[in-house]
Formats: C-alpha cells, structure tokens, sequence
C-alpha cells in the first residue's frame, strides 16, 4: 500500500506545520486550491509601472507566473508556466523569480532576460507599513465553496532596475511606490472551466458591479508616511443594492483606523471602461468624514488580464502547460474597445489620492471594474467585466 503521506520538502524542517502532511500537500484535495502573490511597482510619475504575479497550485501540481510592463497604452507581458514536482518549494518559474529577503517586510520580484519579449528587472520591495489581513473571502454558488481565501498586502517602496529593449531604468525608493499582495485558499477561475456543470449565467441582466482595490503610499506634508487601504464591492439593480467595504488607514506601528463605508463619485471611460479618476467620501469609524480626490496618472497600467486574470485567449490560471512553457506578446495599444474587452477591465492603474484632511497626498494602484449599466456616470448596460 502505498505511503499516504506528501514527500518531505525543506520547509519540513521547521516547526511550522499546521495540518497532518508534510508541506508538499494541503488540507483539501479542490483543484483550485491557489496560493498566490502579486504585485507591482510604478514610478510616481506614472510613466512606467511593472507588474508581477506567481501562483502555486498543488493539487494541480503546476506553478505559473506573469511579468509585464505598462508603458502608457502599450504592454509587454512574459508568462511561464512548470510542473511543480519535485521542486514544490522553488519559487520560480522559467525566467520569472520570487525570492523572501525578509518575512513581512522584503521581497524581491525578477524577470530575467528571455526569448519571449526584450523585458527584464530585478525589483526590491521594502514595507513602509507592515502587511495587514483583509477580510477573509468566502463565497459559494449554490451548496460550494467557490473561493475561500485570505489575503494580506502591504504597501512599500521599490527599488532596483527595468532593462526596456536594451535601454536600463532605475528604481529608486524616493521615485518609486510598490505594494503586493499574499493569498492562499480555494480561488475562483481556475484552470478550464468544466463543461460538466449547470451553467452559470453570472451576474444577473440589467444589474451593475462596481468594485475598486486600492492600496496606497500617503505622505504627509512633513515626509512622513503612511498606508491607506480603499476597496469596496457594490451590487445594483432595480429593487436590491448591496454594498461591502473593506478599508482602512495603516500605520508603520501596526494600527489602524477603519473606514466604514464610501461613497465613490467616479469616472469611467464609456468605450473602455478605464477609469479616469473622481472622489471618494469617505466615513470613518469615529464618524469623522473626508473626502479624498482621485487623480489617473495617465494612461500607464498593468492590464491583468494578459497575467490570466479571468482568462486570456483560452488561457487560464493553473492550467496545465507542460513541463515548462513560456510565452508572452507585445500589445501597442491596449486602450482600444476591442483590447479592452480581450484584456478584460481589471487592470493596475497608477493613481494620485489627495486627503487635505490629513494634509496628505498618496500614490498607488487603484484596481477597478464597473460592469453593466451605470446610468449615474453615464455607462450603458455593457455587460464585460
């Protein structure tokens, strides 16, 4: 009878275990069990931003990762999928490198020169907050679990080197801002999606999704540094409104201040539904209000969409590719209607905040969808996401 018991890795030998198996298995045999990191690092201009993200699927016994580079409404992407055994704990895939320089508080993000696209950098990111837990997602459809997961970010500072068709830039912490984030559990829009299974019509005709994720690097007038968490879900349609807000104020020494609800007053491109910038008002769990300006940095940011978020001409995360496969494209314009709808809306875009309250300007990524109609800011009922 065969062992039941995962193969020893090197993380076994540290007194960390928390389930009864050795660190190569985890505590449910679902297919899309994930753990994933993703972040990005953007010149405080908004000239440049870079992207990086890497995901861990074990029980699918596959790693596979994305770098890219937005440069206005142009995008380099590399991708690069392996076979996870025997070497569950690199985390690396082909020319993408993720590297822990110190837990909580480092990391280092590489692309290495490669075939696929003339892209490389090698990216350190440095907390300037320590990393803070989000709200722990949970949701099903019908009687499954559909997705599961935590999730911590952290909001930091960058610095290093992009190498851009032979041309070098550098990185340096005053000039540029980096956040990333850590998840791990039972994810959504993983691998093929089965064609075994009722249909799933999705969210419902008529009815509009609005969410934004925002992490962001404050500076107060005298130099010192804060982080501020924006994100909110909203649901409408005739007769139901939902709403759900998950934000707050971070600060080096670990606390925080909880933001209650907001109430945003945004603008979207009608043709690409990028977002253009608007306010945010702001409640605060002390019943103070404030309202924060959201300015766009130009048309620079990382479209997800090319790393497989929600899928890429037939592409998907945690998808079975080979023992190891690396691929990528250059897309000049990916503003246009027709990119747009390929890339899908969720996109890393570079994002000035003003907070005159806290006399304080930030800089971050403001990741953002707004599906279906909108009539309010003048959307039509466009159902992509």
């Amino acid at each position: 009878m065969p062992n039941p018991v995962g193969p020893l890795t090197p993380s076994d030998e540290n007194f960390t275990h928390q389930v009864v198996d050795t660190f190569a298995a985890v505590g449910t045999s679902d297919p899309a069990w994930t753990e994933k990191v993703c972040a990005m690092a953007m010149a405080n201009d908004g000239s440049l931003q870079i992207g990086f993200g890497l995901g861990k699927y074990t029980n699918r016994n596959i790693m596979d990762g994305y770098a890219a580079l937005s440069r206005g409404v142009e995008q380099l992407t590399v991708r690069a999928s392996r076979r996870l055994s025997p070497l569950p704990d690199v985390t690396a895939v082909g020319p993408i490198q993720y590297e822990i320089v110190e837990p909580l508080k480092a990391v280092r993000f590489r692309l290495d020169a490669n075939e696929s696209q003339p892209l490389a950098f090698d990216w350190l990111f440095e907390g300037i907050v320590p990393p803070f837990t989000e709200e722990r997602t949970h949701l099903k459809r019908d009687y499954r679990v559909m997705s599961e997961l935590v999730r911590y970010h952290q909001i930091g500072t960058a610095s290093g080197w992009i190498e851009l068709d032979g041309k070098r830039y550098t990185m340096t912490p005053d000039t540029w801002t980096s956040t990333r984030d850590h998840s791990w559990g039972v994810r959504y829009d993983v691998g093929i999606p089965p064609v075994d299974l009722e249909p799933n019509d999705g969210i419902p005709a008529g009815a509009g999704f609005m969410m934004i994720w925002c992490p962001l690097r404050m500076t107060r007038r005298d130099g010192s540094q804060y982080g501020m968490h924006l994100h909110f879900t909203w649901f409408s349609m005739p007769g139901f409104e939902q709403k759900m807000v998950s934000s707050r104020i971070e600060f080096d020494n670990g606390a925080q201040q909880s933001i209650t609800d907001l109430v945003p007053r945004l603008r979207f491109h009608p043709h690409n539904r990028r977002l253009l910038g608007g306010e945010l008002e702001c409640t605060l769990a002390d019943g103070g209000r404030r309202t924060l300006a959201l300015a766009v940095l130009g048309d620079t940011g990382i479209q997800l969409g090319a790393g497989l978020y929600f899928g890429f001409d037939g592409k998907h995360h945690g998808q079975w590719r080979g023992d190891l496969h690396i691929d990528g494209e250059r897309i000049a314009d990916c503003s246009t209607p027709e990119q747009a709808r390929r890339l899908h809306q969720i996109r890393d875009t570079v994002v000035r905040v003003t907070d005159p309250e806290a006399d304080a300007v930030g800089i971050g990524n403001c990741q953002s969808i707004a599906y279906g109609p909108w009539p309010q800011l003048g959307l039509d009922n466009d159902p992509w996401m």
